[in-house]
């Protein structure tokens, strides 16, 4: 279903942090799953893009955390370039946001509290799967899974070196809302020395 009114630079909080918290609560409260799944892009520093969906765990005015292996092929290439592009996509009620920004590793306590709240076998995977690295099959990853649960079997289970969350920083949002004729509501926040500014794009 398509939002009912109109998004325009009048109706939209002056905080775009605030602005994504109304619509990302709305989310929250339908009957979907997962409602906070976004698509994330990231680069190398020579161009080479690439794009996969991962999960929010935390926003705050500070950013938008998520959580991933630093050896894998999004951590290599956050680490090298240290830009990303976040895309929230909304179908029913036809709402997106884009966001873009800086990224930033976590504090080693921050990653470590979110670490311990997670089911255990969820633990122990971050440990068996060398992510992004060429396996010789199925059995490989299972036997792995099956040796760390061995070797923390009664113990309290670490967080692995290679794991743990990024912030993204944002320098500019897009509200997105879905109209009528396509002629669908573009509104922008760009981060200058004054603050946020708010702008109009054509659809």
């Amino acid at each position: 279903m398509t939002a009912n009114k109109h998004l325009s630079e009048r109706s939209v909080d002056r905080d775009p942090f605030l602005q994504f918290g109304k619509w990302y609560s709305e989310r929250e409260s339908e009957d979907v799953a997962f409602p906070n799944a976004f698509s994330l892009a990231t680069a190398t520093l020579n161009g080479d893009v690439s794009v996969r969906t991962v999960l929010l765990k935390d926003f705050t005015n500070a950013g938008f955390v998520f959580f991933t292996n630093y050896s894998g092929r999004k951590g290599r290439q956050l680490a090298e370039n240290g830009k990303a592009a976040m895309l929230f996509y909304w179908p029913d009620p036809g709402r997106q946001v884009r966001i873009e920004g800086s990224v930033e590793k976590i504090s080693e306590a921050e990653s470590l509290e979110y670490f311990s709240r997670r089911p255990r076998e969820s633990r122990i995977g971050a440990w068996a799967s060398d992510q992004s690295s060429v396996i010789p099959g199925r059995e490989y990853l299972d036997n792995r899974f099956d040796e760390f649960e061995e070797k923390f079997s009664g113990k309290n289970i670490p967080l692995p070196p290679h794991w743990g969350g990024f912030r993204i920083v944002p320098a500019w949002f897009e509200f997105w809302q879905e109209g009528k004729h396509r002629l669908h509501d573009r509104i922008t926040y760009s981060l200058t020395d004054k603050g946020w500014v708010i702008k109009r794009l054509a659809p």
